[in-house]
């Protein structure tokens, strides 16, 4: 029996190079090709594909987010331009990779890997997606979205639409225009990638977007109020006000 298959990649050639390699192979077979993460996303859910070859770099949902917001992963062999360095740490998680551009041997030599992995799942033990998703984002830098997930819905907020974040444990909650979004994430991270000449870390569970800001008020002899446009008032500690006043 064939394993089932899914290209995602938002450019046609690089699609049509995996497909046209893989003409004639009787371990696969492609039942779909998708140019976005959103497409791939709602393709997996209904096809359940055994293996997918994923691009990292996309519009939309990049690689990444992608797999962060799917339910159940399937086989992934990573499809990508991305440099060396990034390579080197994924081949480390165990997961196989095609850095473009590729022969079809190496693809071959990929897909065995896959065929392999699936056929004895239950005794491999799994990739570490959530690590490489980790690296990957230390090596993207600034961010202009968050992607989450509640269910089945994909929200997709942009970073100028997020009024500001709120530690919540091992959690984030992201208050924003699309409403209140929870994401496994911690304010280290957010603190670290969110704009940094648009948001500022006032306190240990609080980063706020500047420009939302609509009145700074003392409230004890070290920390102030801060109101939010939104109407949220948030405590800034001594060091989150030095901060605020640099800014503003």
């Amino acid at each position: 029996m064939k394993l089932k298959a899914i290209i995602v990649d938002d450019e046609p050639l690089a699609r049509e190079i995996v497909s046209k390699f893989l003409i004639g192979n009787n371990k696969v077979e492609i039942v779909e090709e998708c140019g976005d993460g959103f497409q791939a996303l709602k393709a997996i859910r209904e096809l359940k594909p055994d293996l997918v070859f994923l691009d990292i770099q996309m519009p939309k949902l990049d690689g990444f987010e992608l797999l962060e917001v799917l339910e159940q992963r399937p086989e992934i062999i990573f499809a990508t331009a991305y440099d060396q360095f990034a390579i080197k740490a994924f081949e480390m998680n165990a997961v196989d990779y095609l850095l473009k551009p590729f022969s079809k041997e190496r693809l071959e030599a990929a897909l065995e890997k896959a065929v392999k992995r699936i056929e004895s799942k239950a005794e491999m033990p799994q990739p570490n997606i959530d690590r490489m998703r980790e690296q990957y984002d230390a090596a993207r830098g600034t961010i202009d979205r968050v992607v989450t997930r509640l269910g089945s819905k994909v929200t997709v907020i942009a970073v100028d639409k997020i009024w500001y974040v709120e530690s919540q444990d091992d959690y984030v909650m992201i208050y924003s225009e699309l409403g209140n979004h929870l994401k496994e994430k911690t304010m280290k991270y957010f603190e670290e990638h969110l704009p940094a000449d648009t948001f500022v870390r006032i306190h240990r569970s609080y980063i706020i977007n500047l420009s939302q800001i609509a009145a700074i008020e003392p409230y004890t002899k070290d920390t102030h109020i801060v109101t939010l446009k939104c109407g949220a008032k948030l405590r800034a500690s001594s060091e989150g006000y030095k901060k605020l006043r640099t800014y503003l």
